[in-house]
């Protein structure tokens, strides 16, 4: 197909989602479904045009995550931070694998998968979603008590570096399966991982601050373009490295977003510009890679996993965290553990297995999907009731 047509057809879809979105808004739909049935909509069959390509699918997917949460690190201020990092930070981490551990020895005994690909599932639902839990919160225009927004928030947009790093460990050992890994060499891969992935980025941004703040660019079109490549530099440059690419893209984005001291606001504007880009396409192309027909066999298949994620798993989780913290209210730990939400992150990394190879990994890819839909439909619409029923809204 001449690449002309496929830029066409790209840009009308976006144009087309954008269009949508405010509309959505005002119905309470988030943006992740319109996009995405967009792309469900025109993509397999219709139009005698069929995409299936799960490489560049995961490709396109990790890029747009990288800088989805690039832009999450420069929206978000060290004040928030400071206010939200012992919660949130051990929500991100030890949440995280608790929620695959639970979920996956839950789903072995009712399922028909193996051990390993149970904790492989477990571990792709097991973040919140940065774009789900912030657009949200902003469209119903949400402020809790007890900080419990912001740790949120900070939970959405620290957690996935973690559960990537178990997606790729627990996909080699499905890979592999012969080839014994102890549960050292996993956690000395994670910390590795979160090590190199926090040092480079951080030198890196730093470097880039000095620059911006030392030599004043008059053109301020330049600041943005200037703070991209160093984004890049930072994310990939940790990679290479050996470090996490989506906490490099976090803290290259905190560290930027709070150090410079010019263009700011057009730097802001421009990120957020190209987050949604980001989010627009990512979404796009994880619709047209989902075939509607394959969906509906494994509908039933998903309800219990769904299920479990969201009545047991993900609550006991978060109970679990908050046993340090017994400052924190117990409807503060109720809120958190009810409201996990999934957005496309979860989708991106189901197509990293499926991408390598891993045998029944297809599947997986269409559970998650309905892991999602059920995640934001429920999960999503109980937000508001859910805080003025335990009294954490602001206003109440």
């Amino acid at each position: 197909m001449p690449y002309e047509i496929i830029l066409l057809g790209v840009a009308a879809l976006i144009a087309v989602g954008i269009l949508l979105h405010h509309p959505s808004k005002t119905l309470g739909i988030p943006s992740l479904l319109i996009f995405m049935g967009v792309g469900l909509s025109l993509g397999n069959g219709e139009f005698d045009f069929v995409y299936d390509n799960l490489t560049i699918t995961s490709t396109v997917g990790v890029i747009a995550l990288n800088m989805i949460v690039f832009v999450g690190g420069i929206n978000t201020s060290t004040e928030s931070i400071k206010l939200a990092y012992k919660e949130g930070g051990i929500l991100a981490t030890f949440g995280v694998f608790f929620t695959t551990v639970i979920l996956g020895l839950l789903l072995y005994p009712l399922t028909d998968w193996g051990l390993i690909i149970c904790l492989l599932f477990a571990a792709v639902v097991s973040s919140t979603d940065a774009a789900a839990v912030f657009s949200i919160l902003e469209s119903k225009k949400l402020k809790l008590k007890e900080k419990t927004d912001t740790v949120l928030e900070f939970e959405s947009a620290t957690n996935d570096p973690v559960a990537l790093v178990m997606v790729m460990i627990l996909t080699g050992i499905a890979l592999a399966p012969e080839q014994a890994i102890s549960a050292w060499d996993i956690g000395q891969t994670l910390v590795l991982q979160i090590v190199l992935g926090i040092a480079v980025a951080f030198v890196v941004a730093k470097i880039a601050v000095w620059a911006l703040n030392s030599i004043h660019l008059e053109e301020y079109g330049l600041i943005p373009v200037f703070v991209l490549a160093c984004a890049i530099i930072a994310a990939y440059g940790s990679e290479l490295a050996g470090g996490n690419i989506l906490i490099a893209s976090y803290v290259a984005g905190v560290v930027i977003g709070n150090g410079m001291k010019r263009g700011g606001e057009v730097t802001k504007h421009f990120f957020n510009s190209m987050s949604w880009l980001a989010q627009s396409l990512m979404f796009i192309i994880l619709g047209l890679q989902i075939f509607p027909q394959t969906l509906f066999s494994v509908f039933m298949l998903s309800i219990i996993p769904a299920a479990l994620l969201m009545l047991v798993a993900r609550p006991l989780a978060v109970q679990l965290c908050y046993l340090p913290f017994t400052q924190a209210s117990w409807r503060k730990r109720l809120f958190i553990s009810s409201i996990g939400l999934k957005g496309a992150t979860p989708i991106v990394f189901s197509l990293i297995p499926a991408a390598a190879g891993v045998d029944g990994a297809i599947e997986l890819v269409h559970v998650v999907f309905f892991i999602v839909l059920f995640s934001v439909i429920l999960q999503g619409a109980a937000i508001e009731p859910l805080a003025k029923k335990l009294k954490l809204n602001i206003d109440s």
